[in-house]
């Protein structure tokens, strides 16, 4: 029997005269872990779906041979035998990958009665020992939970037990983990090599992974394909290509890591945000009886208290539900009645109850949400875009000069100021942030609100998001609430730090200081999830880090 699992040769899509992969070649061993990477549209998603033949409306072309035979040239009867049984799949968002209305154990159990035959009693009890491999509590009663019942890394664990339902001999992970937490993600990481090896050993099980997270591919990958608009530009081993990059695409990706250039804050800058106290509550609804007395109450934020200097940058991590979105949006005045103290320039927001000193109010407080397409309305044009707000808080600026500023505003932001006339469909992930950007600088704001701000883009265009928010907050002294999970992006723009767990602040310091000296449990497994080295050993190359000096991290120490 041959070595080879997978061997792709000359394989091509194409998507009428658009060429989405281009002379793709590429092998990969039983047993072995492979990463493809790239950025968005570089080719990686479209060849993982060709692999199972779940590419529509293309023209796939060229070999891709699987234990030696063609799937190219296989039926689609065929190739339903296939998928699941000797190849699946974990894609990137299991919410829109599980069936709403199905429970877990249906949803695993289907596969095993179309390729394994299995009674349901035989499917219920496998799908409950392929949960408890994966790291699910409580198997027996998850297994009748419905996917919103799951939390993210639950939900992905559920999706990986389903792969593997029927022992296949390839398994295509689709970014995995992006849209999960550090700690959740280092858990996700963990399994899969675990399960890889047990089932390598036994079924010379391979993985192809798909992703642009570099840390990830790191610690996960043994081989390092890199693709860059549909061509495959350098193969070679994990280790050898992140010491010696030979293509300047791959050489371009490594060097994409944020790095810190912030400028120290003035020490007569006055403080523009203080916080006081401030908790948040939320009430449920009680079930059965429990309804009959008004639900029960869940504290989101304890008493947490902070403070923000013009021109500074306070970064806010912690994990999904540990409450940081829930402090900065109350800062904002969303959420409301809460507890405590919130002053803005030392005047109390709570007294601010006349609409038009409010509406003045938020004119000086802008937010720039996590996920641009979904933040931009898609009916509106760039230009109705950015200039809602001015419409609403310079009502004394007419059309010519409010179109004027816009496109000054789009220039700041790298975009061409004729792009105002087109919609936010027409941009990429990088361009609408960009726009998202403009919108907020729009009215002159003092405060931004930053909501995991490139967590959905390719890390070089997170670079570019990045020094651009730098540029601003220099050029016109903003100050910045930097929500984020992403150490090294805490790391690259924050002056100081505050870490939040389940609604408590348990750290907070100069961001430098708390990487190099972390004293909180937390914040110490933080960093070791976020697989950054251990805190002996952040000082770069040994050294003392200089925390007014521009830092730029280190791709063997990150890594």
């Amino acid at each position: 029997m041959s070595s080879t699992l997978l061997e792709i040769d000359r394989f091509s899509v194409r998507f009428g005269e658009k060429v989405a992969v281009q002379e793709l070649s590429l092998s990969m061993q039983r047993g072995e872990r492979v990463a493809l990477v790239g950025e968005s549209g570089s080719g990686k998603s479209v060849t993982a779906l060709s692999i199972l033949r779940l590419v529509e409306h293309a023209k796939l072309s060229g070999r891709m041979l699987f234990d030696g035979e063609d799937l190219l040239q296989k039926t689609e009867q065929q190739m339903r035998g296939i998928r699941g049984a000797d190849i699946a799949m974990v894609f990137q968002e299991p919410m829109t990958a599980l069936n709403p209305l199905y429970t877990i154990g249906k949803q695993i159990a289907e596969s095993l009665r179309l390729h394994e035959g299995l009674r349901p009693n035989e499917a219920r009890a496998r799908g409950i020992e392929l949960l408890r491999r994966t790291g699910i509590p409580e198997p027996e009663r998850r297994i009748d939970s419905f996917p919103h019942q799951l939390s993210g890394g639950q939900r992905q664990r559920a999706m990986i037990a389903m792969a593997l339902a029927c022992r296949p001999r390839l398994l295509l992970a689709d970014e995995p983990t992006t849209a999960l937490d550090v700690t959740v993600r280092q858990q996700i990481v963990d399994l899969l090599i675990e399960l890889q090896e047990q089932e390598a050993a036994d079924r010379g099980m391979a993985v192809l992974l798909i992703t642009h997270d570099l840390n990830l591919v790191r610690r996960f990958a043994q081989r390092v394909a890199v693709m860059e608009k549909g061509v495959l530009v350098e193969t070679n081993t994990t280790e050898a290509l992140f010491s010696s990059p030979q293509h300047p695409y791959t050489q371009r990706l490594l060097d994409s890591e944020p790095k810190r250039a912030v400028d120290p804050v003035e020490p007569d800058a006055r403080r523009i945000l203080d916080v006081k106290g401030v908790a948040v509550d939320y009430h449920t609804a009680g079930k059965g009886w429990r309804s009959l007395f008004g639900g029960t109450k869940f504290r989101a934020v304890h008493e947490a208290d902070l403070s923000l200097r013009r021109g500074e940058t306070l970064g806010i991590v912690g994990e999904s539900g540990s409450g940081k979105s829930t402090l900065a949006f109350t800062v904002l005045g969303l959420n409301r009645p809460a507890q405590g103290e919130i002053l803005i320039d030392g005047l109390p927001l709570s007294t601010l109850r006349n609409p038009k000193s409010r509406r003045d109010l938020y004119s000086r407080m802008q937010v720039v949400f996590q996920d641009p397409f979904g933040s931009l309305s898609p009916r509106m044009t760039v230009e109705q875009i950015i200039g809602e707000g001015l419409v609403v808080h310079r009502p004394e600026i007419d059309a010519a000069a409010r179109r004027a500023r816009i496109g000054s505003l789009l220039e700041e932001v790298g975009l061409p100021a004729e792009s105002m006339l087109r919609y936010p469909h027409e941009f990429s992930g990088g361009q609408r942030q960009r726009i998202a950007i403009a919108r907020a600088l729009a009215v002159e704001p003092e405060l931004m609100v930053l909501d995991e701000p490139t967590s959905a883009l390719d890390v070089s265009i997170q670079k570019q998001v990045l020094a651009l928010l730098t540029n601003l907050q220099k050029k016109y002294k903003l100050s910045y609430l930097f929500i984020t999970h992403d150490l090294a992006v805490m790391r690259a723009m924050a002056h100081r730090v505050i870490v939040m767990k389940a609604g408590r602040i348990v750290e907070q310091g100069d961001t430098l200081d708390v990487l190099q000296a972390p004293t909180h449990p937390y914040t110490q497994a933080l960093l070791a999830s976020s697989m950054m080295q251990g805190p002996a050993e952040l000082a770069l190359h040994g050294a003392a880090v200089d925390a007014k000096a521009p830092v730029a991290i280190d791709k063997e120490k990150f890594a």
